[in-house]
């Protein structure tokens, strides 16, 4: 074990002396959180039938296609932890531990040999940034959970840029904690919301969403949220940045997060949404490929997939994907609304509900629902609202009330989409590739041989 990791650590220690006239100057990592086969399929049939486009996904149109395998140390499904550090470090580890090998020897991600070289590096999610993906890139903790750890190493990382909706270790056991006056000592200059983005001027920067907003994502795309952050204007910050304090060369991490938190609920919609303005994020950095093509890589993949989703043929109703096009709310944001009502005791009948369920989703205007499926639907919410006699339905990262279950439930019955679980499964996740190198990610991959092939690329190999 030792023998192994001194072998690697000359590795990566022979970046540092320089690369070759092939390797890329420019380096694009886009991560997209349990966007496994299924979803992307989705994605691009969406964007195929219901958007009329007749160019596929940006990822799509990449001339490398392979796909990863994502098992960890300590299991045949990941968590983000472990995936995250096998995609940043190139070592598998246990679930839940970031920036570790098992036996908590600690791992160092791409970025460290990277930016030995004189690499820019930016780091930057549609979720926390403390969140595993991003944290897998500059922290090292036994668990992923350790919010004040992690956030004190991503003041002291020295990356030009980080972005995402906010820290969670800036509070501990009810009281405020260092972590702002740690970012304040490290001349991390802070900004919030889209609004601030003008004012960047540090020469190193933390993006993070507009105040009053959740830490744990920038909100969904589906939800249309005014004023905050999008994984687009993320981008395009970052990538500005890393122009600004990095010209000759730059790294840049760009993780879709809010795909995994929409498919663990599974709002299949709502995940749609989210790839295909995760593709739109991508574009920005294809866009710079196209102006520098003999100097990037740009590499796509997930760390996982997530709901075991697949597209099937519409039960209940007609309009498959389309009706995705009905639906103005994510789940999560439908179970908050029904949970609001709940809470105020207010007179809420079942016209007042499917006013709102015609409005916000589609049903009985264009989603037609049987007779049957009407009565079990008011039964379901007369247990809910008026018996109060119902469960909610907990998932990694959110608590759905039962009334919304059922809608979403029917929803994704009438668009064509099966999810087989709420959590992560062990299928294996595409990979796609252009630019200097990219011949190297294709075929049949490990997660842990993606940042192995980004270093030899960089070395010329």
């Amino acid at each position: 074990m030792k023998l192994h990791r001194l072998i690697a650590a000359i590795t990566f220690a022979a970046v540092i002396f320089g690369a070759s006239a092939q390797s890329p100057k420019y380096i694009f990592y886009y991560i997209g959180d349990g966007m496994g086969l299924g979803p992307v399929m989705a994605a691009e049939t969406y964007n195929r039938t219901i958007l009329k486009n007749d160019k596929p996904l940006t990822m799509m149109q990449m001339p490398v296609v392979g796909w990863a395998m994502t098992y960890s140390a300590s299991g045949n499904v990941t968590d983000s932890a472990a995936a995250g550090t096998a995609l940043s470090t190139g070592n598998k580890t246990n679930n839940y531990m970031l920036g570790m090998a098992p036996d908590t020897m600690s791992v160092y991600s791409i970025t460290k040999p990277l930016a030995e070289m004189g690499y820019g590096i930016g780091v930057a999610t549609s979720v926390a940034p403390d969140d595993a993906t991003p944290a897998a890139f500059y922290a090292h903790v036994p668990n992923r959970a350790m919010y004040y750890d992690i956030d004190a190493q991503l003041a002291s990382s020295g990356f030009q840029f980080i972005a995402g909706a906010g820290l969670r270790g800036t509070r501990k056991d009810g009281k405020d904690t260092d972590i702002y006056e740690r970012l304040a000592k490290e001349n991390v200059q802070v900004l919030r919301g889209p609004s601030q983005v003008k004012d960047m001027s540090a020469g190193r920067v933390l993006l993070l969403n507009t105040d009053g907003h959740g830490d744990n994502n920038i909100s969904y795309t589906i939800d249309s949220v005014a004023g905050v952050l999008t994984l687009p204007v993320i981008a395009e910050t970052c990538l500005r940045q890393l122009e600004r304090t990095s010209p000759d060369r730059f790294f840049m991490m760009l993780e879709g997060g809010n795909i995994d938190h929409a498919l663990h609920g599974n709002d299949g919609g709502a995940a749609i949404k989210e790839i295909i303005n995760f593709n739109e994020a991508l574009e920005v950095a294809y866009n710079f490929y196209l102006e520098h093509p003999d100097e990037t890589l740009i590499v796509v993949t997930a760390d996982h997939d997530t709901g075991g989703l697949s597209l099937v043929s519409p039960r209940g109703a007609k309009g498959g994907l389309a009706n995705i096009d009905w639906q103005k709310v994510s789940k999560e944001a439908f179970s908050n609304y029904c949970k609001s009502v709940l809470r105020s005791r207010m007179v809420y009948t079942w016209d007042d509900m499917r006013t709102y369920l015609s409005e916000n989703l589609g049903f009985f205007s264009h989603i037609k629902l049987s007779p049957e499926q009407e009565e079990e639907l008011h039964k379901r919410f007369d247990e809910t609202f008026s018996m109060r006699n119902s469960a909610d339905q907990k998932t990694l990262y959110a608590s759905f009330n039962a009334f919304a279950v059922e809608v979403f439930r029917i929803f994704n019955d009438a668009a064509g989409l099966a999810f087989t679980t709420m959590n992560h499964s062990g299928n294996p996740v595409p990979v796609f590739a252009v630019g200097v190198g990219a011949e190297k990610f294709k075929g049949l991959n490990n997660n842990t041989g993606i940042p192995k092939a980004i270093i030899d690329t960089v070395e010329g190999r």
